[in-house]
């Protein structure tokens, strides 16, 4: 007899893992996403990837605002009567009542080695920890965030001068290639799911605006971790213009924080300094350093702390 899945995701983080799911022959009854949001100009709805995704697979898609006290989801779900949901990266919580309408329970893929980053941001805190090594752990979803006993998990080391986006792109196509198993062993009854050890917790809470400009302060390897981490949000402000750092390394000159050290845009840091590889002005493309510099109002003595 075939088993019905209900998948419930939104970002793209979750398309590898829910086109893997299609793609191997499981049956996805129905697809939970997020809402299309409109344009900023309201001109347009822009559906998730998701969304998109689910469409070209002609799967059932439903898009609630919200499940709390959601009559209409918990009826639709309670009839359809699911073996199993998985949830990747909804960005939506679920509620208790909804939690029970399966027979084998909502399974979370988590991008973290549990219970170390449970929360909304795993992988960029994880880069701005500087960690090492990270990991995908699946999971029994409950009501607390992130507190579930753990079906398994898998690691994955954090490259030299790795960004965010590039990691998240590994972790799901290492998730996507992984859940597959875990899915036949759990519908099999043949895992032991395990309790977390709460003593271990660590907590990855969500990004803020604030957390993107940098403080030349920090040291030249944490704010080469904030820049991964936060790609390609990370900012300093010169003469009342906003730079974003796209793509920096490490260098060995120093002076005083902020300044700029050489006209290849070596800026120092409290210990240290980094060298700028990619830069976008606001308003302007992505460029190379080298493109950059030339008519640049940046120069060797500037310092971005006078800003």
């Amino acid at each position: 007899m075939l088993k019905k899945i209900v998948f419930m995701g939104t970002s793209f983080f979750a398309v590898p893992i829910l086109k893997s799911l299609y793609q191997n022959g499981y049956p996805i009854s129905a697809v939970y996403t997020q809402p299309p949001k409109k344009s900023k100009r309201g001109m347009s709805v822009n559906p998730t990837p998701i969304q998109s995704l689910s469409e070209t697979f002609n799967l059932e898609v439903r898009t609630p605002s919200s499940l709390k006290n959601n009559k209409e989801e918990y009826e639709y779900l309670k009839k359809l009567n699911p073996d199993i949901a998985i949830v990747v990266s909804y960005g939506q919580i679920i509620p208790k009542e909804i939690l029970s309408l399966t027979k084998k329970n909502f399974i979370n893929v988590h991008a973290s080695l549990l219970p170390k980053w449970r929360g909304a941001a795993p992988i960029q805190r994880s880069i701005m920890n500087l960690d090492k090594q990270t990991g995908i752990s699946i999971m029994k979803l409950e009501e607390k965030l992130d507190t579930g006993p753990l079906c398994n998990f898998y690691s994955l080391n954090i490259l030299e001068n790795e960004n965010s986006e590039s990691l998240s792109e590994r972790l799901s196509l290492l998730a996507a290639e992984k859940i597959i198993d875990d899915i036949d062993a759990i519908l099999g009854d043949k895992i032991v799911f395990k309790p977390q050890d709460d003593s271990k917790a660590s907590y990855a809470i969500k990004i803020s605006k604030s957390e993107a400009r940098i403080d030349w302060s920090d040291s030249a390897k944490n704010i080469i971790g904030k820049i991964n981490g936060l790609y390609p949000n990370s900012y300093f402000i010169y003469n009342g213009e906003r730079y974003k750092l796209l793509k920096v390394e490490l260098s060995a000159k120093t002076g005083e924080p902020g300044s700029v050290l050489s006209d290849n845009l070596e800026i120092a840091c409290r210990d240290g300094s980094i060298k700028v590889l990619e830069i976008q002005k606001e308003g302007k493309r992505q460029q190379k350093i080298n493109e950059f510099m030339h008519g640049s109002q940046i120069k060797k003595g500037s310092n971005f702390n006078n800003a």
